[in-house]
């Protein structure tokens, strides 16, 4: 059997205008958008964003399989269960992932809007964007694109997850927007990965500790994040059309 004629990659970097063609060329090769993206180009300078969560592992194995020296930008908001700060090490380390990049916020932002360290609990909304969104800009202000480990399944706002993405001026990937939780925890398995620590402990969304609850039989895997707020997204993932953070 003839292997399958691979579409070419343009001598011109694409770009957030895009996303259509993007998706046409790449419909149901998701893996192969992956290897292209790391290794082409074509897609200018690209880091993958970790929250070293419940399911960061799959995604950082598929990459760390093309390139173990890819940049991981992982946010250290200073509020991290310990239990993801040892797992962001660990997982490093098994997978030899060699440029993983530890983002934290401005301590003088801290100290002007969140000396006491109770924002969360009044404005989790401004906590998330100094202590998430802000570190996180920063640190993807020299990359093109950024590969992120978001699902469709994970909650209504995911829904319509599609493969390429506008983020801004720039371009977003996310592999693993048609992947089931059974599929994620599948691969998981066949892989041997190691999980994180608090996921047999009734946490299949991980994030701050002040904002993330044990998620009950029959809830989303992402209703323990920010309980009892109208909230669902921390604000990095912003929509296509440049206007205020989804948070």
């Amino acid at each position: 059997m003839k292997p399958a004629v691979q579409p070419a990659l343009p001598d011109v970097r694409w770009a957030f205008g895009d996303v259509a063609e993007l998706n046409s060329v790449y419909a149901d090769r998701a893996a192969d958008a992956l290897a292209d993206v790391l290794t082409s180009p074509a897609f200018g300078r690209v880091a993958l964003v970790s929250s070293f969560g419940a399911d960061s592992a799959v995604l950082l194995h598929m990459a760390a399989a093309i390139r173990k020296d890819a940049p991981v930008l992982f946010v250290e908001t200073g509020w991290l269960f310990p239990e993801t700060l040892r797992y962001a090490e660990d997982l490093s380390a098994y997978l030899g992932l060699t440029d993983v990049r530890w983002l934290r916020p401005e301590q003088a932002v801290l100290d002007a809007k969140d000396a006491k360290r109770l924002r969360w609990s009044y404005d989790p909304d401004g906590c998330c964007d100094i202590r998430k969104v802000q570190p996180l800009d920063a640190g993807l202000a020299d990359f093109d694109l950024w590969i992120s480990g978001r699902k469709s399944h994970q909650n209504k706002a995911r829904a319509t997850l599609t493969l390429f993405e506008r983020d801004a001026a720039r371009l977003k990937l996310n592999p693993l927007h048609d992947w089931t939780g059974a599929g994620i925890n599948a691969y998981a398995a066949t892989q041997q990965l190691p999980p994180h620590p608090l996921v047999a402990d009734g946490y299949p969304s991980i994030g701050c500790s002040p904002c993330t609850s044990r998620v009950q039989p029959g809830e989303d895997p992402r209703a323990g994040r920010w309980r009892g707020w109208d909230k669902s997204e921390c604000g990095i993932h912003k929509p296509s059309d440049d206007s205020e953070p989804v948070f």
